[in-house]
């Protein structure tokens, strides 16, 4: 039976809008990493390839698959190095929709371009599906069942490796920024009474959900207290935190203290800012 499947883009379109759905109904899931890693390394650059060369004759298969993998990687720290300049930041979510949108803008870009060639000369992916023959020895059978259980082995490891990853270094990112979101210009002086603005960042990468919570200290003094918060695996957390010192002097010690499910005792050591007040 001959399968033909056109230049393949509607159905990695289709594939696309799945892996969307599925990151933004299930964030930990394994389907998720499965259309993944074909969608960072493979999709964006096989898109690309189609709009750039429409016709059969213009690249060979392998050659086009090698292209493929090259422009993904291309495309997608080009991407990534533009979201780094502008608000978005590279974050999943940012990666994820400016992915999206290059597959989408540069699918439509190559069904224009396709549209206008004859039919016989477009690249189209198809393949004749045949039922299996077992030969005729017992050796040809025995070797097709080996190859069989080879294959189903290898399929096998493939999703425990992706359904059980190796964990790695469990910690938690604690960090706190200054002004426009940066690690500097924090507060060093203030006037008495003037408020201090700081940002407190917390990321999990404990490889299981954790609640977090801040206790602020002035002068070792407990002012404020943020949370608790609820993280799963790699989800960050920021929140603006304010405070405000009565009393003149120099060196005042401003602590930021992480706790961990509930504990007493803070999980990292403090962060500290020491400010004069004037």
């Amino acid at each position: 039976m001959r399968i033909k499947l056109g230049s393949g883009v509607f159905a990695l379109d289709l594939l696309v809008v799945v892996l969307a759905l599925v990151i933004y109904f299930f964030p930990s899931n394994v389907l998720r990493i499965i259309l993944g890693i074909p969608f960072v390394l493979f999709f964006p650059g096989y898109i690309l390839t189609v709009a750039l060369y429409p016709r059969k004759s213009g690249l060979g298969g392998i050659v086009r698959v090698a292209l493929s993998l090259t422009l993904s990687i291309a495309v997608v720290t080009l991407i990534g190095l533009i979201l780094n300049y502008i608000a978005w930041g590279i974050r999943m979510e940012s990666m994820l929709y400016s992915n999206v949108a290059f597959i989408f803008i540069v699918s439509i870009i190559a069904w224009l371009r396709r549209r206008r060639l004859p039919e016989d000369e477009l690249f189209n992916i198809g393949f004749t599906l045949m039922l299996p023959s077992w030969g005729k020895s017992r050796w040809d059978k025995a070797l097709t069942v080996v190859l069989v259980l080879v294959i189903l082995a290898a399929l096998g490891a493939i999703g425990y490796a992706i359904a059980k990853p190796k964990v790695g270094q469990k910690f938690t990112e604690f960090y706190i920024l200054g002004l426009e979101d940066k690690a500097a210009d924090y507060p060093e002086t203030l006037n008495v009474g003037q408020e201090g603005i700081v940002t407190i960042g917390i990321v999990n990468h404990e490889y299981q959900e954790v609640n977090y919570r801040v206790e602020v200290l002035l002068n070792g003094q407990k002012d404020d207290e943020v949370g608790p918060v609820r993280l799963e695996q790699n989800e960050k957390y920021k929140e603006t935190v304010t405070f405000t010192l009565y009393q003149a002097g120099d060196n005042q010690k401003i602590e930021f203290l992480l706790y961990k499910n509930g504990d007493t005792e803070p999980y990292l050591e403090p962060l500290r800012l020491w400010i004069d007040v004037k």
